[in-house]
């Protein structure tokens, strides 16, 4: 299969008057395991469905290898996707699942048993070609709907949250699949989620979306590191995120937090009105001072032992963050109520708008 990209230029798509989606341009590179991450009712379904062709946008273009498919059905698309019910056929056996594809293709018997048969070897079920889907576990199922997408040959694989109906630790098998097999065929696949986590370990790139607007795009490690805004920061992991308002002019300035705490801000900072000090629990330490740190005066609000670290709630003036330190055996826990100093990293810590 010769993997194709994907662009998407200014689609709009509003069902009455609600506008699902808001002038999305994206480019998709041949080859990428791409995600559309975000909470439920963001657009990324709706999206993924206007690229497969189950949906109309009202304006834009979509484009596959370069030809213009934002008019044609779905069956001229050559797009392959999986469902989040995976939509297999309880009577047929797994052979005619995933045989059930070519067949309305009107394609020889024999070119069909072949991709049958290779579709099978490719997600390890040859042996149980004869069951039902009722025979078959969770992820069993799911391969095979993956297997009656591949055995099309499409340009371009879509996952509609393919991993939601399984327990967490088969999931987490099964995504390790999914990558593995996406390399295999080097083939262009996108893979819809609202799991930061699904996202982060198997796509190279992630758009994250929200109210039907890209927010930003990028590796997982971009988007953890330098997200644009505060939505992203908080979507993608654990975010700290501090209310104040910038205060002097010069090296002077500062962030007043509410309660009275003033952190320094670096002279080469840029603040944008309204923004918010975001910083990650493991930017933040229980060691104070150092070159190019932060110190703040806090308590200790909570604490919970996990194990191989303890996280701790730390109230500073009026507001409470939250700090994860690596526990080693014969190590004190920290006391409830008891005064500490948090040390931040000005370089890691950021000020970002909503």
């Amino acid at each position: 299969m010769t993997p194709a990209g994907i662009t998407i230029r200014g689609v709009n798509l509003s069902y009455g008057t609600n506008h699902v989606l808001k002038d999305v341009s994206l480019d998709i590179s041949p080859g990428e395991f791409f995600a559309f991450l975000g909470p439920s009712g963001c657009g990324k379904t709706t999206l993924l469905r206007l690229i497969a062709g189950f949906n109309q946008a009202d304006s834009g273009e979509i484009r596959i290898g370069g030809k213009d498919i934002s008019a044609l059905p779905p069956w001229q698309r050559d797009v392959g996707m999986v469902f989040q019910s995976y939509a297999l056929w309880p009577h047929m056996t797994v052979r005619r699942n995933v045989a059930f594809g070519l067949e309305e293709r009107r394609l020889p018997r024999a070119e069909i048993d072949r991709r049958v048969a290779a579709a099978l070897d490719l997600v390890g079920l040859a042996a149980l070609a004869e069951r039902r889907p009722s025979q078959l576990s969770g992820g069993q199922q799911q391969r095979v709907a993956v297997a009656r997408t591949v055995a099309i040959e499409p340009k371009l694989l879509l996952l509609d949250e393919p991993l939601s109906n399984l327990d967490a630790k088969l999931r987490v098998q099964v995504r390790r699949e999914l990558r593995e097999l996406q390399q295999r065929l080097r083939l262009t696949t996108i893979f819809v989620t609202h799991d930061q986590e699904e996202a982060n370990t198997i796509c190279d790139r992630i758009a994250v979306l929200n109210a039907g607007i890209v927010q930003q795009v990028g590796t997982p490690i971009d988007l953890y590191e330098r997200p644009a805004n505060l939505f992203v920061a908080s979507f993608l992991g654990t975010a700290n995120i501090l209310d104040g308002r910038v205060g002097g002019e010069g090296a002077a300035r500062v962030f007043e937090i509410a309660g009275g705490v003033r952190l320094p801000i670096p002279a080469d900072r840029q603040i944008a009105p309204g923004a918010k000090l975001m910083f990650r629990p493991q930017d933040a330490s229980l060691i104070a001072g150092g070159p190019d740190r932060i110190t703040l005066d806090g308590e200790v609000a909570h604490r919970e032992f996990l194990g191989a670290s303890v996280r701790y709630g730390i109230r500073i003036g009026t507001a409470e963050i939250a700090l994860e330190t690596p526990f080693h055996a014969g190590d004190a826990l920290r006391e409830i109520g008891r005064p500490v100093t948090v040390s931040l990293s000005a370089r890691t810590s950021q000020f970002l708008s909503p």
